[in-house]
């Protein structure tokens, strides 16, 4: 089973209290990718620059990612930078440059039209409803968006939501597009919308899940050394996805173990800058570290 995923590949510049590059390869979609992969096949559509060569095509290659999608436009990469304060809870955006992104319009090879899981990464909500329509068969759809579409484009955002099963958001994007400042109402909210399923990620704080039979909280595992919280979402996305994929059935135990594996790899993408300590992680590692989240919630009944 394999995963289409359409969204950004970026070069980020990143400067934070410990650490600091310029240009190294980022966007939602290199972080997504990155966690799937260690759980299944990814396909990858989106779109980068001339400027993006072999030295940056190295970071997807060896790993389950199929990069027929990637298109190569005219012009210069999406490029964002961001400063992160002392306790990294708050960052500035030093500059977005969408360039080549700008004009990107998704266009499924064809062997990517029968997919498994659709997740469509934050972009405009009709580029979201443009592949949604280029998939002849798919067995669940989940979403990512922010609070730009939710401000800008709020009818073309429900209408996505009218078509997808999981959206995934945080708390804070909850609550802007319910309109309500309570997490739960606000699930309540946006599942009536269309989606049977929320995931609500809180930083430091974890992720909870909202579902027609049931709430779940997983927490953040407590890390000794944070030091780049860019794409710890977006890898909580693929941890999250990327074990559904490889599920036979998706059932309410089945999604709370894939909290817990996207909790899993938003902790170590936090780990290093960039995308960094996930090119050295290793499934034995995730495995520890699902393991040991599990430790940290056991309790006995009374």
């Amino acid at each position: 089973m394999s995963i289409l995923a359409v969204g950004s590949v970026a070069f980020d510049t990143i400067k934070t209290p410990f650490d600091a590059v310029t240009d190294v390869v980022g966007g939602s979609l290199t972080h997504f990718s990155l966690a799937a992969s260690f759980f299944t096949d990814v396909n990858l559509v989106a779109v980068v620059g001339q400027d993006f060569g072999e030295a940056q095509l190295a970071l997807f290659k060896d790993r389950r990612i199929d990069l027929q999608g990637l298109e190569r436009a005219n012009g210069k990469t999406f490029r964002w930078g961001a400063e992160y304060s002392h306790n990294l809870n708050s960052r500035e955006t030093l500059f977005t440059e969408l360039n080549v992104f700008e004009g990107f319009r998704p266009e499924l090879p064809p062997a990517y039209r029968k997919a498994d899981i659709v997740f469509l990464g934050n972009m405009h909500p009709l580029l979201q409803q443009s592949v949604l329509e280029q998939v002849e068969s798919r067995r669940l759809v989940g979403m990512d968006s922010m609070n730009l579409w939710i401000e800008t484009t709020p009818s073309e955002l429900r209408d996505v939501l009218g078509r997808v099963d999981i959206v995934k958001i945080d708390d804070s994007e909850a609550r802007d597009l319910a309109g309500v400042f309570n997490l739960r109402k606000a699930a309540t909210a946006i599942r009536g919308l269309g989606p049977h399923t929320l995931i609500a990620t809180r930083g430091s704080h974890g992720a909870m899940l909202f579902s027609n039979d049931d709430i779940f909280s997983a927490p953040a595992y407590p890390l000794e050394d944070e030091r780049d919280p860019t794409g710890a979402g977006d890898s909580f996305a693929g941890g999250f996805f990327g074990y559904l994929a490889q599920s036979q059935t998706i059932d309410e135990s089945v999604l709370r173990r894939a909290m817990i594996f996207g909790s899993v790899m938003g902790s170590f993408c936090v780990e290093d800058i960039g995308t960094r300590r996930m090119e050295r992680l290793t499934m034995d590692e995730i495995h520890d570290r699902y393991r040991a989240l599990k430790r940290l919630t056991k309790f006995d009944d009374l």
